[in-house]
């Protein structure tokens, strides 16, 4: 019924118009503002989108519906570091409300995780999720994402405060520290 692929540069527009309604629907749910995205150039905007969110190692998985309409994203980044090129991020997680209760959201995170696995020496994957977003929270556990921190106020909107929930799914063994203690 749907088909998940990654992203590649014709998809812009589409994916541009579901961001800024992901913003505009769900200020809550997102570091963006719907404000200051819709205020970006468009031009600037796809130059973002296809030097940075789909370029090099990172990437844009997208879900659509059998009319070809855009209806669920998420967004991974590679760190750069030469000590934190071992990490990896998920971002933007969306699916549209007419599209919900066909497991997309769980379908574009396997998607993503998937892809993440071929990254060389990539050893764990970072998110941060909404405290009080249960469902999404939900997906993430069951795709073997465990907590390992709360970020208090880590966004505020019409000055309340939203925590963020940090989760992090392990792909090997961590490594062994070779910290040496010294009396």
């Amino acid at each position: 019924m749907f088909v998940i692929r990654q992203a590649v540069a014709s998809d812009f527009t589409a994916w541009w118009a579901l961001r800024l309604r992901a913003l505009h629907d769900h200020p809550d749910a997102f570091g963006s503002a719907y404000a200051d995205a819709a205020a970006t150039p468009l031009a600037d905007a796809e130059h973002r989108f296809t030097g940075t969110s789909i370029a090099g190692e990172n990437g844009l998985f997208i879900a659509l519906d059998t009319n070809g309409v855009l209806v669920g994203t998420t967004g991974v980044y590679r760190e750069s570091g030469p000590k934190s090129r071992h990490r990896a991020g998920i971002w933007g997680v969306y699916v549209a409300p007419e599209a919900r209760g066909h497991a997309l959201g769980a379908r574009l995170l396997d998607a993503t995780i998937a892809y993440i696995r071929t990254l060389a020496d990539v050893r764990q994957i970072e998110l941060a999720v909404a405290s009080h977003n249960t469902a999404a929270i939900r997906i993430y556990q069951q795709a073997g994402f465990q907590m390992f921190g709360r970020h208090p106020r880590a966004l505020l909107l019409d000055n309340q405060a939203i925590d963020e929930d940090l989760m992090v799914l392990m792909l090997d063994a961590p490594p062994q520290s070779t910290r040496k203690d010294h009396a």
